[in-house]
């Protein structure tokens, strides 16, 4: 309990440090030809301590000229500059002014005293200007505990010097020191204000990468494993189709070719937006329902059996947004099918109405053993592309060893979406 009485004290007169200087508007900053750069606020301070010292210096000349007691000069002027230097000091340093201003408060009493006259109150004019400056700066600048100090440093030396005066004294100190703390205070919740401004924009920045950063992790997913599940069953069904002919293995080649080449176009399509800062990135359309025929064509390629079934009306126009994400789940689906059912019969089934459109992708039990169970990653990523538009996705087994995948993917709203 001491101890904690006690330190806000000792911090005040030894210990404490004030808080560095805010940062200044531009236009409180002069630049003047030879001189430089200078502060206006600071230019001031130094401004109205001259002026004090030179008001103080003639107060105390004249105090000097008709008082009882005269004192020698160089005293006076020592005592004009006590009452000056504090404010010149209180923008960079207002605790170290605030104890200079204490240090030096004896000597300008004695002379005020001695050269006024014992009747008069010992403040000047230049030091009832000085101290409530001083003070105001020590509650802008320091903590809450330090200017408490201060305050009952400043109350209890005006009991002592003058009990008379200390009604007014105790409220100039107070109103500066309450118009300091109430000025620290706005300014630090605006500071703390700017942080969370800054900590919400960069968290806002953050999330928009990890966003993009799964938007190219989907699309890298799709497009790497379907081209390569297509690439690497023909790489393995082509010599025994071939069978020996040169003919017909130069055609299967120059099939795994071709989709290798439309691998890559599209993988340079989706990591065109990693190219460079300069914002230069592959702008040819993404694909949509159009190129279904081309993921037909590359799983029956792979032995796959699949049919397609599309509405009696033309689906029309889809949202971009829209048409990208029933490609790569279509895609995905099939990609799916040849990997762990070869051989299977898929069935692609289409349709559309004015609210949404509406996928099914069903294959049946391959007719080989298929490859091992994945990481799940493709499944995510189709439940994502279907949620990121507001839609739906199931996906499961079914009877008979097959598995379905259904997606409902809505219309309206979609453009925002892309």
């Amino acid at each position: 309990m001491f101890s904690a009485v006690v330190r806000p004290f000792a911090l005040a007169l030894f210990q404490g440090d004030a808080d560095p200087p805010p940062p200044r508007s531009q236009r409180l900053r002069l630049r003047l030809p030879l001189v430089g750069v200078v502060d206006l606020v600071q230019a001031a301070g130094i401004l109205l301590a001259l002026i004090l010292y030179g008001t103080a210096l003639s107060q105390l000349m004249d105090w000097n000229s008709t008082g009882i007691r005269r004192m020698s000069e160089p005293l006076l002027y020592f005592t004009a500059a006590a009452v000056s230097l504090p404010v010149a000091l209180r923008d960079r340093w207002p605790l170290a002014a605030w104890r200079a201003a204490m240090v030096m408060l004896p000597v300008v009493f004695w002379v005020s005293r001695a050269v006024g006259g014992p009747s008069d109150p010992p403040y000047m004019l230049g030091l009832a200007v000085m101290y409530p400056l001083v003070t105001y700066s020590v509650a802008v600048r320091c903590d809450r505990r330090i200017t408490v100090a201060v305050w009952v440093i400043s109350f209890l030396t005006a009991w002592i010097v003058d009990p008379n005066s200390l009604y007014l004294v105790t409220i100039m100190v107070t109103v500066a020191a309450l118009f300091g703390y109430n000025v620290r205070v706005r300014r630090n919740a605006t500071a703390r204000l700017a942080e969370e401004e800054q900590r919400s924009r960069q968290a806002e920045g953050e999330r928009a990468v990890l966003e993009e950063r799964a938007r190219i992790a989907r699309e890298l997913h799709d497009v790497v494993a379907h081209h390569m599940s297509v690439i690497a069953i023909q790489a393995e069904a082509v010599p025994l189709k071939a069978a020996g002919d040169p003919a017909r293995l130069e055609a299967g080649l120059a099939e795994i070719r071709s989709l290798s080449l439309e691998a890559i176009a599209e993988l340079r399509q989706v990591l065109g937006v990693l190219r460079d800062q300069d914002g230069r990135t592959d702008t040819a359309p993404q694909p949509g329902l159009d190129r279904l025929d081309e993921l037909v064509s590359n799983a029956r390629a792979t032995g796959l059996t699949v049919g397609v079934e599309l509405p009696d009306q033309p689906l029309g126009t889809l949202p971009p947004a829209v048409g990208l994400s029933a490609y790569r789940i279509v895609q995905e689906s099939l990609s799916n099918a040849m990997r762990h059912a070869p051989g299977a019969t898929v069935t692609v089934a289409v349709a559309r109405d004015d609210d949404a459109l509406r996928l099914h992708v069903t294959n049946g039990p391959g007719a080989t053993p298929g490859g091992p169970e994945g990481t799940g990653q493709g499944l995510v990523g189709m439940r994502e592309r279907a949620a990121l538009l507001g839609g739906t996705l199931e996906a499961g087994p079914i009877e008979g060893g097959g598995f379905q995948v259904s997606a409902t993917l809505p219309i309206a709203g979609a453009e925002e979406t892309a």
